[in-house]
């Protein structure tokens, strides 16, 4: 690995100059949003691999989702310890030291030869991207202008799914019509994170230094007392809308190959970009929605869909699942503008950071567990049954959440844009 030069010219970049120009904030800002979309993007490229590596190493689907899992928890562990990290260094900082790592990822993802090589990619790439998600999220809202105050609310919402749906799908395609399957997608993510490394070192700190970053460091997640009701609220539609995503991105493809036979590789990055492209269509749509409404909203398409879903799976109609995919998939675009809308406007500019650290860690909870244990399930109870125990699951959970709304104490009509 030490001869590839990816790394060492990742490091140089991100190696910001005092007397370098530094970007406007509007141009600050779009870019932000791009390297949110590539973050994300990389982190669901694999997910159309894993049928191949499969084949290559003949590993189990239970294994699988161990290399899902993996990754979710160096990324669940970064939320835990550097979650709140830049509201006391600044965002630059880690922001760049995510890129740094990130840039290793995906050297040990073009050197992978067996599962543990792959493991290991999954869970540098799981650090960096817990890392990077919380810090860019928050730097969204600080670089937000302040004609649009709504628009951080709304790119955080849109942009992390639709870096899932332009991973998978590129991802997929490169597979089934390219050259050198298992490589040419990681170098491509190699260049783009060397230009997301231009673009720290030269954007502008938007976070003040304050004391009490190594005090961060220490593993704990809080909501302030005057937040946690409109949190609390907001839960079970996030635990609801990231479980399925979970369970599309680990065992998605598999299903389309085992259960309705189709065998394209462009399909498998299709599964999941029928979800989240649907998904980010939907949250910019939807922008100017009360947020209570799009919440309302959200809730009942995810549960619905989820049912049109299993009436596919269980009648072995691909054109159903599909049509129930995109109706799931309107519903957790919903959930993800609401959520992230409601938190981008509670949030004040000390506790942005450490918000959605909590946020990113219920989400990527919701987006694990449930979808290593289908992935252990499957190996004894089989695809179907197991696909359609999940489902079950995510339309009681999108249940709760349509009650979770009505009980609020007061439910406020603010508009995300």
């Amino acid at each position: 690995m030490s001869e590839t030069p990816a790394v060492p010219v990742a490091v140089a970049v991100l190696r910001p100059t005092a007397r370098a120009g530094r970007l406007s904030h509007p141009f600050a800002f779009a870019a932000i949003a791009a390297i949110l979309v590539l973050f994300m993007a990389a982190s669901s490229a694999p997910s159309p691999l894993y049928v191949v590596y499969q084949r290559e190493w003949g590993f189990s689907a239970a294994t699988l989702t161990v290399v899902f899992a993996a990754y979710v928890l160096g990324l669940l562990a970064s939320l835990l310890v550097i979650g709140a990290l830049s509201d006391h260094i600044g965002r630059r900082p880690v922001l760049a030291a995510a890129i740094a790592l990130e840039t290793v990822a995906l050297v040990l993802f073009l050197t992978a030869g067996d599962v543990t090589v792959l493991l290991a990619a999954r869970v540098v790439q799981g650090v960096a991207t817990g890392a990077a998600t919380t810090t860019l999220a928050a730097t969204l809202v600080d670089l937000n202008p302040a004609h649009a105050p709504g628009r951080a609310g709304l790119v955080n919402g849109v942009a992390p799914i639709s870096g899932l749906a332009l991973g998978a799908l590129g991802c997929g395609a490169l597979v089934q019509f390219a050259p050198a399957p298992t490589h040419l997608v990681f170098a491509l993510l190699l260049g783009a994170m060397a230009l997301a490394g231009i673009v720290v070192a030269r954007m502008p700190e938007t976070s003040a230094r304050r004391p009490g970053g190594r005090a961060s460091l220490t593993p704990r997640l809080g909501v302030p007392v005057g937040l946690r009701a409109d949190v609390s609220a907001i839960v079970p539609i996030m635990v609801a809308s990231w479980a399925l995503g979970g369970l599309y991105l680990s065992l998605g493809p598999s299903v389309a190959v085992g259960l309705f036979g189709l065998g394209s590789h462009l399909v498998g990055g299709l599964v999941v970009t029928l979800l989240c492209g649907t998904g980010a269509v939907t949250a910019f749509l939807l922008r100017a929605w009360p947020t209570d409404r799009v919440l309302d909203t959200g809730a009942t398409l995810l549960t619905a869909g989820t049912a049109v879903t299993l009436g596919g799976v269980l009648t072995h109609a691909v054109a159903l699942s599909a049509a129930g995919t995109v109706v799931a998939g309107v519903g957790f675009g919903a959930s993800a503008l609401a959520t992230f809308g409601t938190l981008a406007r509670l949030a004040a500019p000390a506790e942005r950071g450490a918000l959605f650290a909590v946020a990113y860690t219920i989400s990527y909870l919701a987006f694990s567990l449930p979808a290593v244990l289908a992935g252990v399930a499957s190996a004894s109870a089989g695809l179907r049954l197991t696909a359609v125990v999940y489902g079950l699951g995510v339309v009681g959970l999108g249940l709760t959440a349509l009650v979770a709304q009505r009980l609020r104490p007061s439910r406020r009509a603010v508009r995300i844009r």
